[in-house]
C-alpha cells in the first residue's frame, strides 16, 4: 500500500506543471547547444569542399575504435530525439492544460493587452510544427540524400551547394530559420523564468540576451545558404 502511494505520488510529481516546464527548459537547452555546434559546422563550408567534407566525415567516426562506426553519432541522435519528444510532449500538455483552464472565448485575450505575450509566444506551437516538418525534409535532403534538389551527390559539400542554388530551397530554409529565431527568442526567455532567473531586475538583460542568442543562431544558419545562392560559395 505504501509503495503504491509512493509510486502514485512520483507519477503525479513528474506530470506536474513545474516538472513539465523544467523538462522543457532542460531539453530546450540541449537543443540550443546542438544548434550552436551545428551552426559552427555549417560555417566550415567557407573552408572549401575538402574541409567541409572532412568535417562531415569526422562526426561519423567520433569515438572509434572504442565505439562502432557512427556509434557516438547514434548516441547523439538518440539524445536529440528524446529531447525533441519530451519537449514536444511537455509543450502540448501545458498548452492543453492552459486551454482547459481558460473561459470559453478567451483563449488568447483579456480585457487589456495580453501580458508577457509577444508574437513569438503566440506562434510557438505553429513554429514547432514548421520546424518538425523542416527537420524531416532537412534530414532527407542533407543527411540521407533521399531528396536531391539540384542533383544528388556523395559529397555533403556538393549537396549543400547544389540545393541552395535553387530559390525555393533557399526560401524553405529561410522560413524555417525565422521560425527557429522566434522559437528560440521566446523559449530562452521562458526557460530562464522556469529556472528562477527571470527576476524583475533582470528582465531587460534576459530579454536582450534571449534576442541576441536567437539572432546570432538564426543569422549564423542563414549565412551559408545565402552565400551559395549569391555565388560567394560555389
Amino acid at each position: 500500500m505504501a509503495n503504491s502511494t509512493l509510486t502514485k505520488q512520483r507519477s503525479t510529481a513528474f506530470k506536474s506543471t513545474v516538472a513539465l516546464k523544467s523538462a522543457m527548459a532542460v531539453t530546450g537547452g540541449i537543443l540550443v547547444l546542438f544548434l550552436i555546434v551545428h551552426m559552427y559546422g555549417n560555417l566550415m563550408i567557407f573552408g572549401g569542399q575538402e574541409v567541409f567534407d572532412e568535417y562531415s566525415h569526422h562526426i561519423r567516426v567520433i569515438g572509434e575504435p572504442m565505439l562502432p562506426p557512427e556509434g557516438a553519432l547514434w548516441i547523439i541522435r538518440i539524445v536529440l530525439l528524446a529531447s525533441v519528444l519530451i519537449h514536444a510532449y511537455a509543450a502540448f500538455t501545458l498548452w492543453a492544460r492552459a486551454r482547459r483552464a481558460r473561459p470559453a472565448g478567451q483563449r488568447y485575450q483579456t480585457r487589456r493587452k495580453p501580458v508577457q505575450q509577444t508574437y513569438a509566444s503566440r506562434t510557438m506551437r505553429w513554429g514547432g510544427v514548421i520546424l518538425a516538418l523542416f527537420v524531416i525534409y532537412h534530414i532527407l535532403h542533407l543527411t540521407t540524400n533521399n531528396i536531391a534538389p539540384g542533383g544528388a551527390s556523395d559529397s555533403p559539400y556538393e549537396r549543400v551547394v547544389n540545393g541552395f542554388q535553387i530559390w525555393w530551397v533557399l526560401l524553405t530554409y529561410l522560413i524555417a530559420m525565422i521560425a527557429v529565431g522566434f522559437h528560440l527568442r521566446h523559449g530562452i526567455w521562458s526557460a530562464t523564468q522556469t529556472l528562477g532567473a527571470n527576476k524583475a531586475s533582470r528582465q531587460r538583460v534576459l530579454n536582450i540576451t534571449a534576442t541576441a542568442i536567437a539572432l546570432v543562431i538564426t543569422v549564423g544558419f542563414l549565412i551559408p545558404p545565402f552565400s551559395v545562392f549569391f555565388g560567394l560559395v560555389s
